[in-house]
Parts: structure tokens; C-alpha cells; sequence
């Protein structure tokens, strides 16, 4: 008799972060949950991981109503799952021990009957806090061991000894869990290493513990790589479903059915339903960009292990950005940044440090600028790393953000900070006249400013969705109307014209344009720098987030005078000489281009 395999679908959390960068509005794909649940189907992912911070920054909406909608779709039965990132919880940064605590406690409010808790760096210290806070709340506890191939060239972990070793130490602390996970990110773990894995893990672990595997078809491995955990004893794996399934994605459902069949497992499904669902599903996205690069299997991958929940939602960044042909050097970047940041796995938020690294590096030229989370990382502010990082790395780390190495947990570390505590944030929500309910102290300590931002009303909207008409042509080709990029003096601007609006580099300009009869250009002022004014220009692209200083302030040499927000970093913007700010060139909210002017210094 075959073995019955059960399965989480991950199509609408898992599935929509690694094809549409997480950003898909919630009443958008409600009536695909409908079709699932009547497919049979009673295991979700539900939420959590980049799914909360992104309906933040990008959609405008508030996680917990989506959650509470979720569980009001699928009844009162079904398991809804979310991620959780250990002491990061759902954000990037690190929390205190009370903000973990809400964590758990915001999500058994909001319907969730089990979290998904990993580390990246394997770092079980940061497994305890955040695991016994889930069970405390009521939740089924799903603790994670996360996996990854290294590079080739590299050894040193990521193999079953190091795996079969991280297991020992979650069983030695006691950390209290209904079942274990192993989590590979990237999808890059070659199938013999999960067989093994798994199989020491069953032997070790007490009888009937249900054993979950966890892929994406990204390396083009994850089908395989599931019958492999299967054969090692696995008891559920994560599918997904079209058009969230296959590249980027965990394996589609059908397509797993098919590969089980004549096999000795059989997926727990009715198959005819879910086709009829996954057209259900197919017709709710019809509308929304999906990126090319997110249906395709990459062969790079296993040299530059990005995880499929990160690359659509960078690659979404890029193109924001204008910079998407950076894209291919960007990844190609990451082996060597893997390599010297001590090994940590490539799932986030550690895969979108080495991300901003790897941008880092291409965009300003190898290890010149450090980014400060992945600074931090191989400082040891998030834990220990799997083995020591690059000590000349360390050292440049160490030199460009001013700080010592650590070897204090994060937890302690963010307990000892008021900065990250409750009674601060309370602080803040008043001093913005915001409610200080539990879920708004819990959305501005995950989420910063922008969190705030929506409190306040002021959210705005990212999601990418397919224009009815796109031509490159113009509708009049008299009128000028369309979107340009205009390089002026080597420097390049966005620009889109509009009847009489032209919108440049974010800032709307009434305009009008005709043709000169005579063919003659109109003589326009020149831009002029004497050696008394400095440009301050942007080096990379991204939002102004903030401008510190008016115009007619005095600054310093080394001073910030405005921050950027790029690839999700807050990048300061200093003076390069001490002197008055004569003029700012930008706006908050305004989206520069690298070369740009920001501001003048006399």
C-alpha cells in the first residue's frame, strides 16, 4: 500500500513572495483560497516571512485583517501556518524578548494554529526564546533546521554532519516543538544530502515526530530533492500551485502527483479539484507582472545560492530602481560574498544581506562599501555564524561601521537597547497621536517607518500589475507623450510626459512642447560647479526617506544631509565638505537615479 504524503500549500504566502516580491493585494487572491479549501485542501500557509512587512510597504493593507480574512475563508479547521524568522520574527532586524512574546501572542489572536521558526545562521540560541513564546501562546511549534549548498569550492558545513550536529543542540536545549522542519531556501541542497539528513534525523528524533522537508524548483532540483526527503523518512513536503509554482516556487502539486505516480507514496489530494482550482487561481493573478526570471529554472543558482523568496522580491527592487540590467553581475557576486560571510544560510533575512553585499560590490566596486546588516553579521550582532567569516572582511566590516566584534546573543543585546522596547514605541505612537494597541506597537517595531507611514494613512502602494495597452511606440508622435530615460551631461533622468505634465525624477512639472520649425534647439542655462559649490550626487539609486537639513544650514565634512532607501537599506548621504548647504535638490519620497543631483554645498 502506498504511503499517504501529506502536504502545506504554500501558493498564497511562500508562493506569492517568490513570484510577485510578496506584493499581492489581499482581496485579489481571496476567492483562490475559496478554490483551494473546496479542493479539499486544509493546510495553508497562511502569512508571516516577507508576507507581513510587505503589506506594509507595498500594498497598503494591514497583515493581521488579511490573516483574520484567511481564517474566515478556510473555516475554523483548516492549519494556518506563517514564518517566522527566530529572534528577527517577521521583520529584518533582531527584536527584544517582549516583542517576541507579542509576536506569538498577535498570531494565535489573528486565527494561526502554527509557526514555522528557523534561524539562518543555524544559531540555535536564537531558537529558545522565540520557540518557547510560540507554545506559550497556544501555537503548534514547527522549529526549523535550514539548509543550503555551498558554493563549489567551499566545505566547512552545510553537509548531514552539520545538520545532524544543529539538530543535537535544538533537542539538548530543550526547546519545546510539535515537529521539525528542514528548510532549504534556495533549493540547492543536492537530493543525496536531504536523503541522509533526513534520514539521521529520524533515527534521532522520538518516535512519530512529524518530519517536514521545504524546497523551491529555483536549481531545477525540487522534485527530486522531495521524493529524496521522502525516502528518507519525511512525513510533508510544501507545494504550491499555478501560476505560484515551479522556477522560483516550491513544485506544483499536480506536477508532484504526477512524478509520485507508480511510486510508493500518493499525494493526499483529489487532483481533478485542484485543476479546477489552480484555473481559479491563474484567473485571480491574470492581472499582475510576473517576472520572467521567476518561472524559470537558473543554473547559476547552485554558485550563487539565492533563495527563490528573495530573488523576485530584489529583482521587483531593481526594476524600481531602473537598474534590473545589474541583475546577472549581482548574482554572480553573491558565491564570493557567501563564502566570506561565514556561511550562513541563504534565507532571509541573511540571503538579503548577502544580497545588498553583492549590489554593493557590483555597484561600487568589491568590498569598498560595506552594508551594514551584513557588517553586522560577520561582527556577530545576529549570532554566530556557522563557521568564523573572512577575517580581512571582518576587519573592513569592523573599520567602516565603527564596532567591535560581539559575542553577546542578539536578544540581550536588543533587551539592553530602549530603542527596542515596548515602553519606547508606546512613545512613539503617542507622539504621532497613533493607538497603542498590541498590533500597532507590534507593526512599528517590525516594520520602522514605514509601518508608521501606514498608521498615519500615509501607505502607499507598490504592487505591479500589467498595463492594458503597452507599446514603446508613441500614441502621437508629435506630442512627445511617453516614458524616457534623458541623459543630460552623463547623467541619466527619468521622465514621463503627459499632456502638459512632465513627471521627472518624481517631481510633476507643467510643460509644453512643440516642434521648432527652424530645427533650431533653444538655448538653455548651463549647469555650472565653481570651486566653491560641491554636487552632492547620488551614487546608486532609491527613495529619499528623509532630508536632515534645510537649505542654508551649516554642515560638516562627513555629515548626513539626507538618507536613501535602496534594495531595503537606509543609505546616510554625507557632505563631502564642511561648508552651507545652498541648495537641496530633492524631495522626500522622490525616487533618484545614480548620477543625479541631491544637493550643493558652498
Amino acid at each position: 500500500m502506498s504511503k499517504i504524503v501529506k502536504f502545506m500549500c504554500t501558493a498564497f504566502r511562500d508562493g506569492f513572495q517568490s513570484a510577485y516580491g510578496a506584493r499581492v493585494l489581499t482581496e485579489d487572491f481571496i476567492p483562490a483560497v475559496k478554490a483551494a479549501r473546496d479542493a479539499g485542501i486544509t493546510y495553508f500557509e497562511a502569512g508571516g516571512g516577507a508576507r507581513f512587512q510587505s503589506l506594509y510597504f507595498y500594498c497598503n493593507q494591514d497583515a493581521f485583517t488579511m490573516m483574520d480574512i484567511f481564517r474566515k475563508t478556510v473555516g475554523p479547521d483548516a492549519n494556518l501556518q506563517t514564518l517566522a524568522r527566530g529572534v528577527n520574527v517577521v521583520g529584518l532586524e533582531s527584536q527584544s524578548s517582549e516583542i517576541i512574546r507579542l509576536h506569538a501572542k498577535l498570531f494565535k489572536k489573528h486565527g494561526i494554529t502554527t509557526i514555522r521558526n528557523f534561524d539562518a545562521l543555524n544559531d540555535v540560541d536564537n531558537l529558545i526564546h522565540s520557540g518557547q513564546s510560540i507554545v506559550d501562546a497556544g501555537l503548534k511549534h514547527q522549529v526549523c533546521v535550514t539548509l543550503m549548498e555551498l558554493p563549489p569550492g567551499c566545505d566547512g558545513a552545510h553537509d548531514p554532519d552539520f545538520y545532524e550536529a544543529t539538530l543535537r543542540k535544538i533537542l539538548d536545549a530543550e526547546i519545546p516543538f510539535d515537529g521539525v522542519c528542514f528548510k532549504d531556501a534556495s533549493g540547492t541542497l543536492v537530493p543525496s544530502k536531504v536523503y541522509e539528513t533526513i534520514k539521521r534525523a529520524r533515527k534521532m528524533l522520538p518516535a512519530n515526530t512529524h518530519i517536514h522537508f521545504h524546497t523551491h524548483e529555483t536549481a531545477g532540483i525540487g522534485v527530486i530533492a522531495n521524493k529524496a526527503a521522502l525516502e528518507g523518512g519525511a512525513d510533508a513536503i510544501d507545494l504550491s500551485m499555478a501560476p505560484c509554482s515551479g522556477g522560483t516556487c516550491q513544485p506544483d502539486i499536480i506536477v508532484m502527483w504526477h512524478a509520485l505516480r507508480g511510486t510508493d507514496y500518493k499525494l493526499d489530494v483529489d487532483i481533478d479539484k485542484v485543476l479546477k482550482a489552480e484555473e481559479v487561481f491563474k484567473d485571480c493573478m491574470k492581472n499582475y507582472f510576473l517576472p520572467p526570471e521567476a518561472t524559470a529554472v537558473e543554473p547559476l543558482i547552485p554558485w550563487s545560492p539565492m533563495p527563490g523568496g528573495a530573488l523576485t522580491a530584489n529583482t521587483q527592487m531593481l526594476r524600481d530602481n531602473g537598474i534590473m540590467d545589474k541583475y546577472s553581475e549581482i548574482i554572480k557576486a553573491m558565491g564570493e560574498v557567501v563564502e566570506k560571510g561565514g556561511y550562513g544560510t541563504s534565507v532571509t533575512p541573511v540571503s538579503q544581506f548577502y544580497f545588498q553585499q553583492a549590489f554593493n560590490n557590483v555597484m561600487f566596486g568589491p568590498w569598498e562599501k560595506i552594508a551594514e546588516p551584513y557588517g553586522k553579521m560577520v561582527l556577530g550582532y545576529f549570532g554566530k555564524t556557522p563557521v568564523s567569516p573572512d577575517p580581512e572582511v571582518v576587519k573592513i566590516a569592523s573599520e567602516q561601521l565603527k564596532l567591535e566584534k560581539n559575542s553577546t546573543p542578539p536578544i540581550q543585546l536588543n533587551d539592553a537597547d530602549p530603542e527596542k522596547s515596548i515602553k519606547r514605541i508606546k512613545e512613539k505612537l503617542r507622539s504621532q497621536k497613533i493607538e497603542e494597541t498590541d498590533e500597532n506597537i507590534f507593526i512599528v517595531a517590525t516594520c520602522g517607518e514605514k509601518g508608521t507611514k501606514y498608521l498615519k494613512g500615509e501607505g502607499e502602494v507598490g504592487v505591479r500589475k500589467n498595463k492594458e495597452e503597452e507599446s514603446t511606440a508613441l500614441a502621437d508622435p508629435h506630442s512627445g507623450a511617453g516614458s524616457y530615460v534623458v541623459t543630460v551631461n552623463g547623467r541619466e533622468h527619468s521622465m514621463v510626459i503627459e499632456g502638459d505634465k512632465a513627471t521627472v525624477n518624481g517631481k510633476v512639472y507643467e510643460v509644453t512642447i512643440r516642434t521648432d520649425k527652424n530645427g533650431k534647439a533653444i538655448e538653455t542655462a548651463a549647469i555650472t560647479t565653481t570651486a566653491e559649490t560641491t554636487e552632492i550626487i547620488a551614487q546608486m539609486p532609491g527613495k529619499i526617506m528623509r532630508i536632515l537639513h534645510k537649505e542654508g544650514d551649516v554642515v560638516k565634512t562627513g555629515e548626513s544631509i539626507l538618507v536613501i532607501e535602496s534594495m531595503k537599506m537606509e543609505v546616510q548621504i554625507t557632505s563631502t565638505v564642511s561648508g552651507k548647504l545652498s541648495k537641496i535638490a530633492v524631495s522626500e519620497g522622490e525616487q533618484v537615479t545614480t548620477g543625479q543631483l541631491l544637493a550643493t554645498v558652498n
